[in-house]
C-alpha cells in the first residue's frame, strides 16, 4: 500500500506509516488531525486500562511482599509499561502486521502518554501520607491508588488530546484497530 492510499483511510496515516518503517514516510512528517475530548478520552482510557493493570499487580506484588517504597514504584512502572504495551499490541497484531510492526506502533502510540499517567499516579501514591505502607487490607491503600488513577486520567487527556491533534500518541495505533 502506498502512502498517499494510506492516508486516505487514516487521518494520522504519516505517524502510522513512519510507525511501521513504510518506506516512504520521511523527514518526521505528522498529518494533523481534529482531536475531539471524546477520542481523547477514550485514548487516555485504553492506555489507562493497561496502565491500571500493571500499576495494581505492582503495588499489590510490592505490598505483599514488603519491599521498599522505591522498589514497588519500580516494579509498578516497569508492569504498567508491559500492559500498556501488550495492550495496543494486541489490538494492532489483530489488524494482521506482525510482532516488530505492532511493537513499533505501540511505541510511538502508548509511550509518552504511559511515562506521564506513572509519573502521576506514583507521585501521588508516594505523596499520600502512609499509602504506600498501609498493606493491602487497608482502605487508605486502595483510596489512594484509586485516586492515584483518577488523577492520572484527568491530567493525561489533554495531553493526549494535543498528541492525537498533531497525529501522534494513540492517532498512529487508529488505523490498526479500526482495520479489523
Amino acid at each position: 500500500m502506498d502512502l498517499h492510499n494510506h492516508q486516505q483511510h487514516d487521518p494520522a496515516g504519516v505517524s502510522a506509516a513512519v510507525a511501521a518503517g513504510h518506506p516512504h514516510a520521511h523527514h518526521g512528517q505528522r498529518e494533523k488531525t481534529t482531536a475531539t475530548w471524546a477520542m481523547a478520552a477514550a485514548a487516555t482510557l485504553h492506555c489507562l486500562t493497561g496502565c491500571a493493570i500493571g500499576e495494581v499487580l505492582g503495588m499489590v506484588i510490592g505490598t505483599s511482599l514488603g519491599l521498599h517504597n522505591a522498589a514497588t514504584v519500580v516494579l509498578s512502572i516497569a508492569l504498567a509499561f508491559v500492559f500498556g504495551y501488550g495492550l495496543t499490541m494486541r489490538g494492532v497484531l489483530r489488524a494482521g502486521v506482525g510482532v516488530r510492526t505492532a511493537l513499533k506502533v505501540a511505541l510511538a502510540a502508548d509511550t509518552i502518554s504511559i511515562a506521564v499517567m506513572e509519573l502521576l499516579d506514583n507521585a501521588f501514591m508516594v505523596a499520600v501520607p502512609g499509602a504506600m505502607d498501609a498493606g493491602l487490607t487497608s482502605l487508605l491503600f486502595w483510596a489512594a491508588l484509586a485516586a492515584s488513577l483518577l488523577v492520572a486520567f484527568l491530567l493525561t487527556t489533554p495531553i493526549n488530546r494535543w498528541l492525537i491533534s498533531r497525529g501522534k500518541g494513540h492517532a498512529v495505533v487508529h488505523h490498526y484497530h479500526h482495520a479489523h
